[in-house]
């Protein structure tokens, strides 16, 4: 899953210039997308066996040292320690659930379609704002949350022929994805993007530790690679987009996250001769337009 991206709050120490520094940082964005895109496929390949909620047990327990050991290594001791433990549990539960319904969808759509359509998260994360936390939100940008929308009705064509009910879960997903963005606002402002990456691999390791055994499959030998490959490409990707967001300012490295597409693409042609129709492009192309025009607005007046 393109999956959280806590933006830092800490003040870069790198050094260089500003163009070095964000030249680093979309080379960190680019590379920590194309590891996310290996993630998710490698979770398509394994939801051919197993559940959903296995699948992200086993990569955030195998994903977990690794966490613990970044942030010790980058924030140091206080970075392992929240004052605010509530919040994460919450933005543990909401990632769980997230992750669930994206990786169930990966058993029935297309890759590429499952990740362009998850990429409606900024717009939700905008009427959401707009509606329950009461933040300015100029004509402008509801008129690319509206087109936004058109391009997710031109990936699913609701009505017709090729309409599939469980095109919604990754709609779902954005949702939820974008109530964990939004509830980061409740983790204390002191807490560095680094706790906030362990602490979300730990509750959801721990969270769904209670469900799984009741959808426990035994797993083959031949799958152990995989479900290192998922915890290794997921810490990694992880990684390196909390290293860009330190590098460089949201607003020039966010844009990159839709490198995914293009990944996602590529990889569902590679491994399940996957092609996107026209319909499935045209509606893509809609819908990562609205989220860079959004962002971009939020880097000037809205």
């Amino acid at each position: 899953m393109q999956g959280d991206t806590p933006t830092s709050k800490e003040p870069s120490s790198q050094g260089g210039t500003s163009q070095d520094r964000a030249l680093a940082g979309i080379a960190m964005m680019c590379a920590g997308i194309a590891c996310l895109s290996v993630n998710d496929a490698i979770a398509k390949h394994l939801i051919e066996v197993y559940s959903p909620l296995q699948i992200l047990f086993l990569r955030n327990v195998i994903a977990l040292p690794f966490a613990l050991a970044i942030t010790a290594r980058m924030g140091g001791v206080r970075a392992l320690r929240s004052g605010r433990p509530a919040a994460h549990v919450l933005r543990g539960f909401l990632w769980v659930v997230a992750t669930i319904m994206f990786f169930t969808s990966f058993a029935h759509l297309d890759l590429a379609e499952a990740t362009a359509l998850i990429f409606v998260a900024p717009l939700f994360i905008t009427a959401i704002s707009a509606a329950f936390l009461k933040e300015q939100v100029g004509w402008r940008r509801w008129l690319a949350v509206g087109a936004g929308f058109v391009g997710v009705l031109v990936v699913i064509r609701p009505g017709s022929a090729a309409f599939q009910l469980v095109s919604l879960l990754p709609v779902t997903t954005a949702f939820v994805y974008a109530l964990l963005m939004l509830s980061a606002r409740w983790v204390d402002p002191k807490e560095s993007a680094w706790t906030m990456l362990l602490y979300l691999t730990g509750t959801s390791a721990v969270l769904s530790a209670f469900v799984v055994p009741f959808f426990w499959t035994p797993i083959r030998i031949e799958d152990l690679w995989f479900f290192a490959g998922i915890a290794l490409f997921g810490t990694a990707g992880m990684t390196l987009m909390t290293q860009a967001f330190r590098l460089a300012p949201a607003a020039i490295v966010a844009p990159f996250d839709y490198t995914g597409i293009v990944w996602a693409t590529a990889l569902g042609w590679l491994f399940w001769n996957e092609i996107p129709d026209a319909a499935a492009f045209l509606g893509a192309a809609i819908i990562v337009g609205s989220g860079i025009f959004i962002l971009l607005r939020e880097r000037g007046n809205r």
